[in-house]
């Protein structure tokens, strides 16, 4: 969509008399708090708390899921504009027969959002729902059966989905963390009408942590023609995890990789491996590759970012969280990745739920190769007292969305109520300026870290007085070896430059 900057970056000042150019630099993105969860009393509250699932974007509107509070303190389904404007309460969940605790991110089919739910139902293990963008027509469409008494926890069709769908035509894929026929997790279909649903592949059941395909998975599927890809957090060879891909009809399923065995570094007392554990993230794909992140494990047992071909070879690290300062949980990049990423050109982006600055959690990115591993933004400190304030929110335990030049989020706790925050990072193109004696030449990128920079207007005004005239430079830009190139004479009185969209 396009996004109108609305406070334009005053990036140079151009002095003809003296022949000399007064540079500026803004910053490499720009983080803003759309909106503060506020506080909850008795467990409710008007627009929710605890946002632990991503967004969904439509235009100017993001819609996603608040776990806990509300109007009965089941959760809600809320809408907000991209600006952080017209933030709207859709629908308070009332803990029966609709559900409770809507762990997951929502999906967008015309004027339907689906979802789930992780708890409520008619055997209150959760549901499968549906409702309108203007927060009517909520519809349960399946609720998941009763477990059998006992250890197995065993049913037909699965329980707590923890995770978001994907919709291919008229059908709905997900996952639920618990139950089926072993006890440890199901992948299910089921029609937008609710009719159809499918158990496509029930999780063996666990022997000493192990088994062959893997167990409970806790976040959604990805489609990639008719082959559907996921993570389970336990299970496989060694315990800790697996990759998987299913058929889209349930047959054919694959276990790509088994996160291997971990072991105690007495140094740290950290679980280190080569490759990861316990894939709490769903997955994506570009071609004949798979990326994902994994909570723990790797180098420093903070978890890694990795990479795997799509019939299960080739199998790397691309990158392993370093290990937090000894009493502080702080460190450079972040710590327990629990989210997925998303790809622009050969980068990378997502959030690790704790570590940084403030031990709080950070926003990254990383080339698919692995290099260039970036901190984009490590979240604040609280206050020293519940209910834990902030500005800015913390322990981001979900992926971002992409619209524009901006990146959206949510963080589960923290912000002004301690119920947590959306928020946006942007990353607005940087102008540089080159001046030689009689010429001044002003650049900026076409594309950046994915990023694709359209729609700017390079102008200029003579005052920044109130009410500053902007006027459009010409000539137009042209491109010149990736770079929006504008080159002027220098004559005339003083100028100041910016960026606009």
């Amino acid at each position: 969509m396009k996004m109108s900057i609305k406070n334009p970056f005053l990036l140079a000042t151009l002095s003809a008399g003296l022949g000399m150019l007064l540079a500026g630099r803004m910053t490499a993105q720009t983080f803003t708090t759309l909106h503060s969860f506020n506080a909850l009393n008795n467990s409710t509250n008007s627009d929710g708390a605890n946002p632990f699932s991503g967004l969904i974007g439509s235009g100017k509107t993001l819609y996603g899921t608040a776990a806990a509070g509300g109007s009965i303190g089941y959760g809600t389904v809320f809408a907000i504009n991209t600006d952080g404007a017209g933030f709207t309460n859709l629908y308070n969940f009332g803990g029966g027969s609709d559900g409770a605790s809507p762990t997951a991110g929502l999906i967008l089919a015309g004027n339907t959002l689906y979802g789930t739910a992780a708890e409520g139902g008619s055997s209150s293990n959760g549901t499968v729902f549906a409702v309108h963008t203007d927060g009517s027509g909520f519809t349960n469409l399946h609720s998941f059966s009763a477990l059998s008494v006992g250890d197995t926890g065993t049913n037909s069709d699965g329980a707590a989905p923890a995770a978001g769908l994907i919709v291919a035509g008229d059908t709905l894929f997900g996952t639920a963390e618990l139950g089926g026929e072993g006890g440890s997790g199901t992948a299910f279909a089921v029609n937008t009408n609710g009719s159809g649903f499918t158990n496509l592949h029930s999780f063996n059941a666990l022997h000493n942590l192990t088994n062959s395909d893997g167990a409970n998975p806790y976040d959604g599927l990805v489609l990639a023609g008719n082959t559907l890809f996921g993570t389970a957090i336990n299970g496989g060879a060694s315990g800790n995890g697996t990759v998987f891909a299913i058929n889209i009809d349930g047959t054919g399923f694959r276990n790509l990789h088994s996160f291997t065995t971990e072991f105690t570094d007495v140094s740290t007392g950290s679980n280190t491996n080569n490759d990861g554990a316990n894939p709490l993230a769903g997955l994506i794909v570009s071609g004949n590759t798979v990326y994902g992140t994994a909570r723990q494990g790797g180098s420093s047992g903070n978890g890694t970012v990795f990479a795997v071909n799509t019939n299960g070879t080739d199998f790397t690290n691309l990158y392993s969280f370093t290990t937090p300062i000894p009493g502080s949980e702080t460190n450079n990049d972040g710590a327990y990745p629990s989210a997925g990423l998303i790809l622009l050109g050969d980068t990378l982006y997502g959030t690790a739920q704790e570590g940084g600055s403030s031990a709080n959690g950070t926003v990254f990115k990383v080339n698919t190769d692995g290099t260039s591993f970036t901190n984009l933004y490590s979240f604040s400190a609280t206050s020293s007292s519940a209910p834990f304030t902030n500005g800015d929110g913390t322990f981001p335990q979900a992926g971002l969305v992409l619209s524009g030049n901006t990146l959206y989020g949510t963080a589960e706790l923290g912000g002004r109520g301690g119920s947590g925050t959306v928020f946006s990072i942007s990353f607005p193109p940087q102008l540089a300026i080159i001046a030689s004696r009689s010429i001044v030449a002003l650049r900026w990128p076409t594309n950046n870290g994915g990023f694709s920079y359209t729609g700017y207007t390079l102008q200029s005004t003579t005052n920044l007085d109130s009410p500053a005239v902007w006027t459009n430079v010409a000539p137009s830009s042209v491109v010149v070896s990736g770079q929006n190139t504008v080159t002027n004479p220098i004559s005339g009185a003083k100028r100041f430059f910016r960026l606009n969209q």
